[in-house]
């Protein structure tokens, strides 16, 4: 190691920047910088216990076999870490499927000037606001969604604000439409894992990456362009499309698996061990390569 400092410099120059994207991050709350941000702190801690343990002459191989094996112990304690998560969301309180309400608290969009932005691209593109929503997750914690449409009703976005573990607040954007044969297109941006079934009617595309709702709104024009069918205008109020939805996609994770019947809950918690499988897949797509589960 002497005679090679390069190693100590990397290790420098990659907590500096994990610093800086952490800092910047908590203003911005982007998950495209969180992604970027889980491999520096991987890199990190793979390189520096390799470092440590080469100078300290602890392990006698070379420092990129250490390097790899830091690595996939890395994977293997983080593996474990998101499996107890899964279990405790699983035996917790908290409902994987809320039930919204109307949000009568004033406290509907957040005033940070990012987000405001996207209230104003809504108004100058002749999308109105329909109703403002949330539902308690627990411990007095609210997701908050406010929903607009379009002046045909065509098509319906749900605006939903994420608090962070930092204090920021993160947006994610769902627009859908209804066709006359009653299928549901869903393009989102939601970067957190769900793993579960949808029904048969729902074609949903999940797009993590693409954080602009602009951009997000020009995929999900060209999906219809290419289904080729005729939309038809939303006629029910979001509050009771939500919380139908959400019943839903209750019964339909029930009939599938993902899920224990209610009577079961109590035993063995809220989803099944297949289920939590598929989160824990989903969850480490999402959080290293931005990836979601392809539901046709």
């Amino acid at each position: 190691m002497s005679g090679q400092p390069w190693p100590v410099v990397a290790l420098i120059g990659v907590f500096l920047v994990s610093l800086l994207l952490t800092q910047v991050n908590r203003r911005l709350a982007s998950p495209v910088i969180a992604i970027v941000n889980r491999w520096l702190v991987w890199a990190f801690v793979s390189l520096g216990l390799a470092v440590i343990s080469s100078t300290l002459g602890l392990i006698d191989r070379s420092l990129w076999v250490l390097v790899t094996g830091f690595f996939l112990i890395y994977f293997l304690v983080e593996t474990g870490y998101r499996w107890l998560e899964i279990h405790a969301l699983s035996v917790s309180p908290i409902p994987l499927f809320p039930r919204f309400q109307v949000n009568a608290s004033g406290e509907e969009w957040p005033t940070h000037s990012r987000l405001l932005k996207v209230r104003d691209w809504l108004r100058l593109n002749g999308y109105r606001q329909v109703q403002a929503l949330r539902a308690e997750v627990g411990g007095g914690i609210y997701l908050r969604t406010s929903i607009y449409q379009d002046a045909a009703a065509h098509t319906r976005i749900q605006i939903t604000f994420l608090p962070q573990r930092h204090g920021g607040i993160s947006e994610c954007f769902a627009l859908s439409s209804l066709t006359e044969s009653g299928t549901r297109y869903v393009t989102d941006n939601l970067y957190l894992p769900f793993g579960g079934f949808y029904p048969e009617n729902w074609l949903v595309e999940r797009l993590p990456w693409r954080r602009s709702l602009p951009r997000l709104m020009a995929r999900h024009e060209r999906r219809m362009v290419r289904a080729g069918e005729a939309r038809v205008p939303w006629t029910t109020e979001p509050l009771g499309d939500l919380n139908m939805q959400q019943r839903e996609l209750e019964e339909v994770n029930t009939e599938l698996g993902f899920l224990f019947p209610r009577s079961q809950r109590e035993d063995h918690g809220k989803i099944t061990y297949e289920g939590r499988y598929r989160v824990w897949k989903e969850l480490w797509l999402l959080n290293y390569f931005g990836r979601a589960a392809r539901y046709k």
